[in-house]
């Protein structure tokens, strides 16, 4: 019998899968730890009305050797439970998805019900084929399929798909703890997923950043200092909307961007503009606090970041002041397309170190976009070379 405790978050397992499996976690709201088993092939919970990690560690340790039945030779008296697709998502849920961002295990967790509606919690993951995969894009493609109920785009498709072969793939590398692994291959593997032939990749203009810059500080301070920053830095307004006064340095002008709200997950520090400074000694002077405290405070508790919905509801309203008609594909990141192809001229390491890019492939093939002054800049040094 072997435990594990996860770094994650405090929760510790114990037992084998299908067997004699027991975990220990503390509820969320109140601390008190809660044990965890299954019987008959229901969940069940049980408060052990104590906050003791180390008691709860050794109750869970107990209880697993207590559910654990053995031959006199040793072995289980029972074969393991088969894996089907609820379990694993249980797995998957429990051991991948808390290392992930929170806004990304929402995503795992709105996908994992997704499939097991469509497929059935029941299912066993090696019987899974191109006729379940050809099904399932015919029927999210209709909208009949997601928890939206509308129809959805290839890339949407791409997506869900490309998140249920990552599960599998991960079943397959792992093991559990008697050494089985958890699938023998992913059947699904080498199997194409539909991709967006022309997808929508905005780059915000001269013009209408200007337009937005000039009505902005009658939008909200907030707004004005995230289009600032974004425009300046290049990084995703999920970045700079969690940005804390400890990683701003004035005096050295630089930005500190913390690993867990990157995508590219890891840290790194970027110069800053005349710009970006301006805008950040503005938040300074609306906002008093320091240290750990928001850069961009929200408007109920000063204590948090800004959500998301609100940067996006000023951005629609600048447009609106500003004159801009709606433009599908203009938001916060064609600003960032806006900064790769503005700065297409420097090295691509030195602007995925300033953007935050990870792959200098996705800044070729999703960010920059030459304008017309740009192309034609580009024939007339040829025709000078021809000279």
């Amino acid at each position: 019998m072997m435990a594990r405790t996860k770094r994650s978050r405090r929760s510790y397992s114990a037992g084998e899968w299908g067997r004699n499996r027991v975990r220990v976690f503390p509820d969320p709201k109140t601390g008190i730890f809660q044990i965890e088993w299954r019987e008959n092939g229901r969940r069940l919970t049980q408060s052990l009305k104590h906050r003791d990690w180390g008691r709860a560690k050794r109750q869970a340790d107990e209880a697993a050797a207590g559910l654990a039945t053995y031959e006199p030779n040793g072995k289980a008296e029972t074969e393991p439970e088969p894996l089907t697709l609820e379990k694993l998502f249980e797995i998957y849920g429990e051991e991948v998805t808390p290392t992930k961002a929170k806004r990304t295990q929402e995503r795992d967790r709105v996908a994992m019900r997704m499939f097991l509606g469509f497929l059935g919690p029941n299912r066993r993951p090696e019987t899974l084929s191109q006729r379940d995969w050809d099904r399932f894009i015919r029927e999210r493609r209709a909208g009949r399929v997601g928890p939206s109920g509308k129809p959805v785009s290839n890339r949407m498709i791409e997506c869900d798909l490309r998140f249920l072969v990552a599960i599998l793939n991960w079943a397959a590398r792992s093991r559990d703890e008697q050494g089985r692994l958890l699938l023998a291959s992913n059947p699904l593997k080498g199997l194409k997923a539909p991709v967006e032939k022309n997808p929508i990749r905005v780059v915000l203009s001269d013009e209408e950043y200007r337009a937005l810059l000039k009505v902005s500080p009658r939008v909200d301070w907030r707004f004005h200092v995230a289009l600032v920053l974004a425009h300046e830095t290049g990084h995703r307004i999920g970045a700079i909307r969690k940005l804390q006064w400890n990683d701003i340095d004035i005096e050295g002008r630089t930005i500190r961007w913390r690993a867990e709200h990157e995508k590219t997950g890891y840290e790194h520090r970027t110069p800053m503009t005349d710009a970006a400074i301006a805008a950040l000694e503005e938040a300074l002077d609306r906002n008093s606090a320091r240290g750990k405290a928001p850069v961009l405070p929200s408007t109920q508790d000063p204590s948090i970041c800004v959500r998301r919905w609100m940067l996006d509801d000023r951005w629609r309203r600048a447009e609106r002041l500003a004159g801009l008609e709606p433009k599908r594909g203009r938001g916060w990141h064609s600003l960032r397309r806006k900064f790769a192809s503005d700065l297409m001229d420097l090295p691509l390491k030195v602007l995925c170190q300033l953007g935050g890019w990870k792959d200098a492939q996705t800044v070729l093939r999703c960010y920059q976009q030459p304008d017309e002054v740009q192309l034609r800049k580009a024939l007339d040094s040829r025709r000078g070379v021809r000279t």
